[in-house]
């Protein structure tokens, strides 16, 4: 069939979302088709550049976010908080793993979520799920819980407004190497991961000013640092309303630089498939313990018929109690076919339980267990691990238990803001990222 940007309404939807204003539905993509990309070409040409040196062992992937981006969050503090937890981060990984580290932001257009439920219910009310803030509101009542077209349009305003401050603060030396002290967030004080992170910029900042003095140039490559933006291709009308066709006759998705697809999407004759086909984007394909490698191959071969170099990215996420009996057999299979593809670990979703009271979190210490075993099972096949994917916040959340800051079970109402998954706040973050270092 040949591939158009709708081409995937010829498919089954799967999480599909139906407005009852269909006029009001069509005018709004008319008018994101009409509005400038958020990202370019070259941006995604580059980024699939960088992933080639990952997937080769030569390079490391830090991504992570929120796990849903609200609207609510796009304020200046919100967006440097965000920026500066990937940078803390990736300056570790990059002191300790001695290899050049690229961000991925969950960021500018994480607005949709899959639900395993298509309907909520409370206290005998019933009404449709909460899909994120491009499709829906929050709050618990009939008029919030309608899917709204006009929504999609603000999502891409609060992705442009939210991109532009990243790139305000990235040619404005925020990220300038030379001064990663300026990273460090205000509430972060006397805790050991602080400590440990103060040293290493000490032993970074020493190294540059070294390196400068020698070669008599400061080195303006340290002055800025990329950050590529990435989210859930999940609502098609919106993705494929951002799809733009280039001179070169490719066409590429301009509303994030690196789309992925998660599990419950994964269907080799879905419509999701049948969109991502179609584009230059690099893809990432989250796979889970239970995953049918049948199918994935078959998926694979769809996604990237040419076994390009830099095109797929891998997320696994088996969970702590499964990774050490499925991940060998998941890396082996793959290998055996000769599929070229970049390895990551996702050690969030695998893990994500329910207390007795009926929230929804994650343990610290289980995250952990599965990233030091995935990163052994790598080592051991010889496959490398070329990053990891977290949802996290530089927020001071308590919605994940465990981890140096001693959160427990009755902490997790104190300061739990996630709407949909618990995420790692920033002590727990950088508690990860030096262990991290340790593991390889």
């Amino acid at each position: 069939m040949t591939w158009a940007p709708d081409s995937w309404k010829t498919k089954k939807i799967l999480q599909s979302v139906h407005y009852e204003n269909r006029v009001e539905e069509a005018n709004i993509l008319a008018k994101l088709r009409a509005l400038p990309p958020l990202v370019t070409s070259l941006e995604i040409n580059k980024l699939r550049g960088l992933l080639c040196e990952a997937e080769a062992g030569r390079a490391f992937i830090m991504q992570g976010g929120d796990c849903s981006e609200q609207f609510a969050d796009c304020t200046p503090m919100g967006i440097q908080n965000k920026f500066k937890i990937l940078l803390q981060m990736s300056v570790i990984l990059l002191h300790g793993l001695k290899k050049p580290v690229i961000r991925i932001g969950r960021v500018a257009g994480q607005y949709a979520k899959p639900r395993s439920q298509d309907i909520e219910t409370r206290d005998g009310v019933t009404l449709p799920a909460y899909r994120g803030d491009i499709i829906n509101a929050p709050e618990f009542s009939f008029a919030a819980r309608q899917p709204d077209p006009q929504r999609m349009l603000d999502a891409y305003f609060y992705s442009a407004a939210t991109l532009n401050h990243l790139r305000a603060l990235a040619d404005d030396g925020f990220s300038d190497l030379h001064y990663p002290e300026q990273w460090v967030l205000e509430f972060m004080h006397e805790d050991h991961a602080h400590q440990n992170y103060q040293a290493i910029l000490h032993s970074i900042t020493d190294a540059i000013c070294f390196f400068e003095s020698v070669a008599g140039i400061k080195n303006e490559a340290l002055q800025r640092v990329a950050l590529y933006t990435s989210h859930e291709a999940l609502h098609l009308p919106y993705e494929s309303a951002l799809t733009k066709k280039m001179p070169q006759g490719q066409y590429y998705n301009l509303g994030t630089h690196f789309p992925w697809i998660g599990m419950r999407t994964l269907a080799l004759e879905g419509a999701h498939i049948e969109y991502l086909r179609g584009i230059q984007n690099p893809i990432g394909i989250k796979v889970g313990p239970e995953a049918d490698l049948d199918e994935l191959l078959r998926i694979m071969d769809v996604l990237n018929p040419q076994r390009e170099s830099g095109k797929i990215m891998l997320i696994h996420r088996s969970g702590a109690s499964k990774v050490e009996a499925r991940l060998p057999f998941l890396l082996k299979r793959i290998q055996a076919e000769g599929m070229p593809v970049l390895w990551t670990c996702d050690p969030m979703h695998g893990n994500t339980k329910t207390t007795k009271s009926g929230v929804k979190t994650r343990y610290f210490e289980e995250i952990v267990s599965e990233l030091k075993s995935a990163f052994a099972i790598h080592h051991d096949l010889n496959i490398p691990l070329g990053g990891i994917h977290f949802e996290m916040t530089g927020e001071n959340v308590t919605e994940c238990i465990g981890g140096a800051c001693g959160l427990s079970e009755a902490d997790l109402p104190r300061a739990y803001k996630s709407l949909v998954d618990p995420r790692l706040n920033y002590q727990q973050a950088m508690e990860i990222a030096l262990k991290i270092v340790d593991f390889v």
